[in-house]
This record gives C-alpha cells, structure tokens and sequence, in this order.
C-alpha cells in the first residue's frame, strides 16, 4: 500500500457481541420498544452502525437525533452528543448520530474534500464513548444533496427516523443549498411534533472550536492548539508498510505509516507522540497491540537524502517489532522541530538522537 492509499476496515465488537457494520445488512438484536407510561428504552448490547437508512429496523420507536459531520468530534461535537444522549435518556429513547460519507462538499463541490480528522471508524469509535446508541452514516448522494428541506425534514426525519428531538449547533443548515435553517426546522417541529434544541458553538479564548479551525492547527504543526481543541491529541492511522529502510541503517529504525486519502496530516516537522497497533492481537516483539508507546514522529521528505515523497515515520522509543502490515495510530503531542537538511549523515544522528529524548521528556511529563 502506497502513501494516501485509502484503508478500509471492518468493525469488531469486543466480547463476543454481534454489531451491524456499515457494509453488511442491518440484523437486529434486540428491538427498541415503544415508549409508555411504564416501559423505558433498554439500552441496546452493542452500539448499532447503520449505512442509509434501509437497516433502520422494521418496529424502530422514536428517537433523539444529532446531525452533522462530526469531523474529528472535538469538543463541540461532544457538547451536541452529550446533548442528545441526556435528551434521549430522559425521553427513555434511543440517540442516534447521523453524519455523512463522502464529505457533503466533494459532492457539492468536486474536488474541494476537506483534510479529514477522523476516519469513520474513529468517528464511530468516539461517539460510542459518549454512549450513542445507533451511528448512521448516510450516503450523501447527488439525490440526496437535491432534496429540499421540507423533504428532508418529513422524509427523513419524521417518516423514517421518527424523531421526538433533534440537537443541532445554532449554525445548523440542511437540504438543497443549504436552504433549511434552525428556523424552517423549528417550523417543521412545530407541524410533525418534534422539539428542536440548538446548541450554541463551544469555544475559548475568542477562538470558536470547528473543524475547519483544528485542520488549521494540524496543517500549521500546532498540534497542541489542535489537541486544546479536540480533548485529545491528533490522530493519524494507516497500514505500516516498507520505506527506504534508512531509520534502522542509522539505529533509528521506524515505522513508515500509509494513512488513508485526506487524512489531516501536521506540517512538516519532528513531533513527541504516542504509537499504538490497533485491534486485539498478541505481543509483536515487545509491542502490546492497545497499548501506547512513546515515539519520535518525523513527516517529510527527508530533505538530507534528497527524498520527494512525503512520510509520516514513527520511532518507538521503547519497543522492537516487526510492524509491517499492522494497522496503527499515531497520535501527535508537541511539535519539536521542522524538518532540517542536514549537511551530514552523522550530523543527522545527532539530531535524531536528541528528538528521541526530547520526546521521551515531553510525554513523560504528561503522564
């Protein structure tokens, strides 16, 4: 697999629990009842992922529903789901996160798609932490770019989601051109009963946090104002697969990671970040697949031997494995340096030398 290649990955469901992917036919496990007087939601085994809305489930009740992207769900998109979560636990209903793939604006716009923060699957990943109950992921087609707000309400959420509220930021637009606003919403709410909750943009220090303003952050290599706002730091996953080969040559050896199309990558630099394997499995060497480990981060080009193609390379400081083919994440802490052209190779171990303890010192004191 080649730099920008795009993954695809199937969902795993810890502890033996069955879970819809986005790809496979919808099998329900246990239906949400309706809500009365004496019954409430139980909260279902596992968090459902449906892909369009055909794996809605024949006896689906009603239900609280957040709408938006959710690149990256930083910490607005967290006050939204929260939001909903506690709207649908008071309502004894299920929350359901709709967002949407591809990115509405290569579909309005082609070619225009955005740096992406966040895999679907991460995406998915991050919502279920904050205890969604259903993930959809509606195919944003030409079809459904075309329709207008006043189908998209009935259709969509009324006809098929039954929605009793819905929790979205006050900049909230939806449908043909983006024509539906929090009002033509409301008006659609007060006509099919359902609540609208428009959540106010969270933000600090005059700086309202978004997407567009993290994939400044990341672009620019300030990853700890990227991490301020996310909640967390900068995540970038990929396929380790053969570089040059030059890291373990030097005494340096890395793992070259191939992260998917769009992905957010940081400017060129060196970074102190965390590196882990993703998914079960047993020890490789003497790294614990789930488990974090320190690293040394560099993207780039690798200006002293005159190299073109970009990398994203990790050196973990405190492991050995044979990496090759495993499905990893790199999550970026501190930027440490830009990327420098050395005038000699051993001039260059010198530096890696002191990156690898610059980002030992770093991320222990975050501990």
């Amino acid at each position: 697999m080649s730099f920008g290649q795009t993954l695809r990955g199937g969902y795993g469901c810890p502890n033996n629990i069955v879970r819809s992917g986005f790809n496979q036919p919808f099998r329900p496990r246990e239906a949400a009842p309706e809500v009365t007087a004496q019954c409430c939601f139980r909260r279902l085994p596992c968090v459902q992922r449906w892909r369009g809305l055909d794996e809605i489930p024949a006896d689906w009740g009603r239900c609280v529903l957040t709408i938006g992207v959710f690149d990256g769900v930083h910490r607005g998109h967290r006050e939204l789901i929260t939001r909903a979560v506690e709207s649908a636990r008071r309502r004894g209903i299920a929350a359901v996160l709709m967002t949407f793939d591809p990115h509405p604006m290569e579909v309005v716009r082609p070619g225009s798609h955005p740096a992406q923060l966040t895999t679907l699957t991460r995406r998915a990943e991050l919502a279920e932490e904050l205890d969604v109950d259903v993930f959809c992921v509606m195919p944003f087609t030409q079809d459904f770019m075309k329709l207008t707000p006043a189908r998209y309400a009935h259709e969509i959420l009324v006809e098929r989601l039954h929605v009793a509220a819905v929790v979205v930021g006050e900049n909230f637009t939806y449908g043909k051109k983006a024509a539906g606003t929090i009002e033509t919403l409301e008006e659609a709410g007060h006509r099919f009963g359902f609540e609208v909750d428009a959540v106010k943009l969270l933000g600090e220090h005059a700086v309202t946090f978004s997407s567009t303003y993290i994939r400044a952050c990341v672009d620019a290599g300030d990853v700890a104002a990227a991490a301020e706002a996310l909640g967390r730091p900068h995540r970038v996953e990929g396929v380790v697969v053969h570089g040059d080969g030059r890291g373990r040559a030097l005494g340096f050896p890395t793992a070259n990671v191939a992260p998917p199309m769009y992905s957010a990558i940081p400017a060129d630099g060196v970074y102190a970040g965390w590196f882990t394997v993703l998914g079960p499995g047993p020890t490789i060497g003497t790294v614990t697949p789930g488990t974090r480990a320190r690293a040394a981060i560099s993207v780039g080009t690798n200006p002293t031997f005159s190299g073109r193609t970009r990398t994203v390379e990790a050196f973990v400081l405190d492991g050995e494995a044979d990496l090759y083919g495993q499905h990893v994440a790199v999550d970026f802490v501190q930027h440490l340096r830009g990327m420098e052209k050395f005038s000699s190779v051993d001039e260059l171990i010198v530096a890696m030398g002191r990156d690898a303890e610059q980002a030992r010192t770093v991320l222990d004191a975050g501990l």
